[in-house]
């Protein structure tokens, strides 16, 4: 009998201690607990992280630069690397030798195994500001000692003679902030006119309602041929940035105002808000400070799922011409090669484009979902 009753006080010490830490755990804590047992989300942040690494070093994983032509190079088929030869481990890719067609006259290249290009990690190669402030010309790796016209094509060349690897490296950089900045814009608008309506209600609840069926109410893509057809042709790729991303903003704040505002019409009459109002707190601190707070992990769940929204408008507004236009690289600029199906058979690896775009809508849909379960951590 007393084994049994030895036995058990651990127990129940353990299960008291565990109550006892769920007890004194902030919303945050809790949150993060339940959200760690979604495997696939939390494998879905991990890709994020990745994509968002490359943005950051795009220019040092790339090994040519992006905006490089060179007709020699046109349609090159995506080489592989070999790590192995008779000495040894020894990383290369065979040179290229250019086969004319008899028939069709067209250029096609075959790799030439008595030409061996060394590989090597940290090469030089062009320059570029690390951060936007250093400048430096080391890559991560690369062709050592490449002549004119000689390099690593991992995934094959453009009709240009552009690297397609090199420009999916800077294209996700592109495409990711975009995303990135026209969600941090819907996010502001979303929460103050949402936070607003359900706050003031009335008239001023009326105005913001109508000005959101308004938006909704419009067909999304003439809505974005208007405003992009709008642009300047004059203007600078760094101007039609930001253009695009403003767009894409105004047009996507409306779906967080309206959860934001039902959220705030059943928070302000709460006794926390109440008291806030009575202790003479201004309304920006009752909803910054006292309301946000409370529901800010449904905030991150859905801001989660708004950014692939805010990724494929801009990649589908930039594929259809009405985005980003060249020299700027996207990801939907880089899907424009796919439209000629008539290229696109002789070069099928210029869709290669579309596997990251499909991956990091489908990690941030995954996060959305497992970041949701999650917000509800009493759930």
């Amino acid at each position: 009998m007393s084994a049994a009753v030895d036995t058990q006080a651990p127990l129940d010490a353990k299960a008291a201690a565990a109550e006892a830490r769920y007890a004194q755990a902030t919303q945050l804590q809790l949150t993060w607990w339940r959200f760690r047992k979604h495997k696939l989300a939390l494998a879905s942040m991990v890709v994020i992280v990745l994509f968002y690494m490359v943005a950051i070093f795009a220019d040092f994983l790339a090994t040519t630069d992006p905006q490089a032509t060179d007709a020699r190079r046109s349609f090159i088929p995506p080489q592989g690397i070999h790590f192995f030869d008779d000495s040894g481990f020894n990383p290369h890719v065979y040179g290229l030798r250019g086969v004319r067609n008899p028939r069709t006259f067209q250029l096609s290249y075959a790799p030439d195994p008595s030409r061996k290009l060394p590989v090597r990690l940290f090469v030089r190669g062009y320059t570029y500001n690390l951060f936007g402030f250093i400048e430096t010309d080391r890559h991560l790796f690369g062709v050592e000692g490449a002549r004119p016209g000689e390099s690593i094509f991992l995934l094959g060349t453009d009709q240009l003679g552009r690297d397609l690897f090199s420009r999916i490296m800077v294209a996700t950089r592109v495409s990711l902030s975009i995303g990135l900045a026209g969600v941090m814009l819907s996010l502001f608008l979303g929460v103050l006119l949402g936070g607003i309506s359900g706050l003031y209600g009335g008239w001023v609840d009326l105005v913001i309602q109508r000005i959101i069926e308004v938006l909704r109410s419009v067909p999304t893509i003439p809505l974005w041929m208007g405003l992009a057809a709008a642009l300047p042709r004059t203007w600078s790729v760094i101007q039609v940035y930001f253009a695009i991303t403003l767009i894409i903003s105004l047009i996507g704040w409306t779906d967080l105002a309206r959860v934001v505002r039902g959220r705030f019409l059943a928070l302000r009459e709460e006794d926390f808000v109440v008291a806030a109002e009575l202790s003479g707190a201004s309304q920006g601190r009752i909803i910054f400070r006292h309301m946000l707070p409370s529901f800010t992990s449904h905030i991150i769940a859905a801001t989660s799922l708004a950014l692939p929204a805010m990724i494929i408008s801009e990649t589908s507004l930039s594929f259809l011409g009405l985005g980003l236009r060249p020299p700027a690289v996207s990801w939907g600029i880089l899907l424009q090669d796919a439209q000629n199906i008539q290229v696109l058979s002789g070069a099928p690896w210029l869709l290669i484009p579309a596997i990251p775009v499909t991956l990091v809508i489908l990690a941030f849909n995954f996060l959305g979902d497992g970041l949701r379960d999650a917000a509800d951590p009493y759930g």
